[in-house]
């Protein structure tokens, strides 16, 4: 995949949809930035920007419900 050819915003987001495998439900819907993404295809797990708090996060990290 070359990230530069997506089609970030003008925020330089890009909505990102996780679903599950089998059934295709759709398990949440967040969005990336460049580093995010980048990090998620290199790490083999999800990592999202939060618009709200500026930073990135990932399901569950802070909480514990993954």
């Amino acid at each position: 995949m070359d990230i530069n050819e997506l089609k970030f915003d003008d925020n330089g987001l890009i909505p990102a949809v996780v679903q599950d495998f089998y059934t295709n439900e759709v398990l949440t819907v967040a969005y990336m930035n460049k580093e995010s993404l980048e990090i998620s295809l290199c790490e083999k797990k999800t990592c999202f920007f939060s618009r709200s708090r500026k930073t990135l996060w990932r399901k569950g990290e802070t909480s514990g419900g993954i």
